[in-house]
């Protein structure tokens, strides 16, 4: 099936700079999503002997996790440095149940053997969502779950909220992006979650706030080097003149002093945990 422009778009930024700079953080990003992680898998509470197709497995976090658990984990992303990554560690802990597809889930065939759909945070991204979960709601077994986290609103997450603010005046405007379009956000607002799930054939949809602390770098100095290198900062910033760099980075420093009394540098992140059945 040909790609749509827009995951055309995704698997190319995922397999160029972007995928490399999370394969360099893997262990950075991995702690500072730690109570996310944990808390989504409690939501999924996954058994011994069950089959889990972890969609956005990236470097294999998740996958390793809920292999350690008992289950049979298929994780399917589109980024080749992420999923070599993932492979990696699950070789280096010795995780024999736990298979890579480098794949554009919205667009793979999976046969219906699965016990649980998985994600943190790889869904948000697909070009049509409506289909992507029409197509994957096909690998469940019959009462099959699904579990996921993604992200609120911006104005609720500091972690992007405070940097951003920060720095939007002194860099070149951002193309607009619509709400639903795909990006970090898409699932913020509830009522398009609960829509495209139930279009897709799910039921008993629940859905519910997790907030946490999200730590940004162990001294002011290591928070600030962090935010510019990696996210959307690093994104905006990129096409900035010398000039214009300074005076954002300027600007950053200024809006995080208030966050830089206490170690490690924290900033309030903002999530849903979803659960839906089959």
């Amino acid at each position: 099936m040909t790609q749509t422009p827009s995951n055309a778009d995704q698997i190319a930024f995922w397999n160029g700079d972007a995928g490399e700079k999370w394969v360099k953080a893997q262990d950075r990003l991995d702690a500072m999503l730690a109570p996310i992680t944990a808390e989504v898998l409690k939501a999924a509470s996954v058994k011994p002997g069950e089959r889990v197709l972890d969609v956005g497995c990236g470097c294999g976090e998740t996958s390793i996790v809920l292999a350690k658990a008992g289950a049979r984990v298929t994780g399917v992303d589109i980024s080749r440095p992420m999923l070599a990554r993932a492979k990696q560690r699950a070789a280096e802990s010795r995780i024999d149940a736990f298979d890579a597809i480098e794949a554009d889930a919205s667009e793979r065939k999976f046969d219906a053997t699965y016990d649980l759909l998985f994600s943190r945070f790889g869904v948000m991204f697909f070009a049509d969502a409506d289909a992507a979960f029409a197509n994957l709601r096909k690998a469940l077994k019959p009462g099959g779950r699904l579990a996921f986290a993604c992200w609120r609103e911006p104005r609720a997450n500091e972690w992007v909220s405070v940097p951003v603010g920060a720095i939007r005046p002194h860099v070149p405007p951002q193309p607009p992006l619509g709400p639903e379009d795909p990006g970090p956000f898409a699932f913020a607002d509830l009522a398009r979650v609960r829509r495209i799930l139930a279009n897709a054939g799910f039921d008993s949809i629940a859905a519910r706030p997790f907030d946490s602390p999200m730590q940004l770098g162990e001294t002011f100095e290591d928070a600030l080097a962090h935010i510019q290198d990696f996210g959307p900062v690093s994104r905006m910033m990129a096409p900035a003149s010398d000039a214009e760099k300074a005076k954002a980075a300027a600007a950053l420093r200024h809006a995080l002093e208030p966050y830089a009394s206490k170690k490690p540098i924290a900033l309030g992140g903002a999530t849903w945990i979803v659960t839906a059945k089959a």
